[in-house]
């Protein structure tokens, strides 16, 4: 789906129309804040932050782990069960960008929350893709 002709509204009543199982959006980040992407502690606070954003109950403590044995693409990796599904990033410091992607089977306005990531990492810009599962 192209979110960027689409209002958040619009993508919302479409997925309760077509009723899938699920929504996922990938919001790609560029020019990140090395210091954010490189802080485990503010990763935490993303994830947490997040699931509140989108109203979305936590399962848990989120995994956050820094590793890649080659530079390209070395940082932080994390996952966030939730209880309609997960929350998962890769946030790589050879770029400054991060990949983030939210999947759930509980309807959530994807601009906004492309939004919400571009502000807390601090991008110069992102791109979001957004699907329907079935």
């Amino acid at each position: 789906m192209n979110a960027n002709e689409k209002s958040d509204r619009e993508i919302v009543d479409e997925y309760k129309r077509l009723n899938p199982w699920g929504m996922s959006i990938n919001v790609d980040l560029k020019n990140c804040n090395p210091k954010t992407i490189r802080s485990k502690e503010k990763i935490r606070e993303f994830i947490v932050n997040l699931c509140k954003l989108i109203d979305m109950k936590r399962f848990g403590e989120p995994q956050i782990v820094n590793f890649g044995e080659e530079e390209k693409v070395e940082g932080y990796s994390f996952t966030q069960l939730i209880e309609t599904s997960l929350v998962s990033g890769h946030l790589a410091n050879y770029t400054n960008a991060a990949y983030i992607d939210i999947f759930s089977c509980k309807a959530y306005e994807p601009k906004k929350t492309a939004e919400f990531c571009k502000e807390f990492f601090k991008a110069d810009s992102y791109k979001i893709n957004v699907s329907f599962r079935f």
